[in-house]
């Protein structure tokens, strides 16, 4: 399975650019670009009424990912955090919740809003990093929080400018499909494509049970089909291989209309709109033999089939 890589590119830096290999399954809510710009940089603990920053200018790269996962926040840091490390990153800052200031420090932090990014006043770790350039240093800020079965990720870089802006296209490893959420994205790409994942939503083994989410590919389903009336799409719901084939066609069709039924209630989605199926474990994104390959192949897509 290729999993979704965090690519930001500094130009004009000695070394390459620093990347980040997420965890399986996590999809890309939101980028945001600043070509030019300041960020106050955490580099200690709120304390005495203040949190303690260091300025950096350059290009500002922010990112929130979500991870359909069970894993604590520290699970979620570490792998992310010895990837920079290796790349040449010193930290800064590293602190957990009541450690960091907690409402406090959240507060004075800059943060993603919801439902891009969720932060757990409860349950959250900070981490800030520094790595020398030869025109000015990058700094990288990673703040990660989690729902019962969801992880938050949001990345913060900031280096030296680009000739152009980075876009989704510039980017050196490009995503899979599951990550664009917005509604253009996602209504080009059921249109351009004929279909698109619903790369946040997430089904533990043998369940049908769609947790709470919150789920940004949902919203932008609901909002492609709401300003497209005529349009028809078909859920189809995937499984990993574990278990009979019949059992697993029964279960990835329970999925389906489980997504099904959340737009009709939640999104008001007229349900002529909307169908309901599934194959279980005949078309698998990713091999069935890791865990984060039946990871991958636990999930609902969206087939257009409209003809007009």
């Amino acid at each position: 399975m290729i999993r979704p890589a965090l690519v930001l590119a500094l130009f004009g830096a000695p070394t390459m650019a620093a990347t980040l290999d997420m965890p399986a399954g996590a999809t890309r809510a939101t980028e945001r670009i600043d070509p030019l710009g300041s960020y106050a940089v955490p580099v200690d603990p709120w304390a005495d009424g203040a949190l303690p920053v260091t300025e950096a200018e350059g290009q500002i790269t922010r990112q929130a990912w979500h991870v359909p996962s069970t894993a604590t926040t520290l699970q979620l840091l570490a792998p992310l955090r010895e990837q920079l490390s290796q790349q040449g990153f010193e930290v800064l800052l590293q602190c957990e919740t009541e450690g960091c200031g907690g409402f406090d420090f959240r507060f004075e932090t800059d943060v993603l809003p919801e439902p891009e990014m969720h932060v757990d006043l409860g349950d959250f770790r900070f981490l800030s990093l520094r790595r020398t350039g030869e025109e000015t240093p990058e700094f990288m800020t990673l703040l990660i929080s989690r729902t019962s079965n969801t992880g938050y990720i949001q990345v913060v870089s900031v280096g030296p400018a680009s000739a152009e802006p980075l876009t989704t296209e510039n980017l050196a490893t490009k995503t899979p499909e599951t990550t664009p959420l917005a509604p253009l994205a996602f209504a080009d790409q059921l249109e351009t494509k004929g279909r698109a994942v619903l790369g946040d939503l997430s089904f533990d083994t043998g369940s049908a049970q769609l947790s709470e989410g919150p789920f940004p590919s949902l919203g932008a389903l609901a909002d492609y089909l709401l300003a497209n009336p005529d349009r028809q799409v078909t859920l189809v719901g995937h499984t990993d291989a574990e278990g009979g084939l019949d059992a697993n066609i029964v279960l990835s069709r329970a999925r389906a209309r489980s997504v099904r039924q959340r737009l009709t209630e939640a999104y008001g989605i007229p349900p002529a709109q909307l169908e309901a199926d599934g194959v279980g474990y005949l078309m698998p994104l990713s091999s069935n033999l890791t865990e984060d390959g039946r990871l991958a192949n636990r999930r609902v897509e969206v087939v257009l089939i409209s003809t007009e």
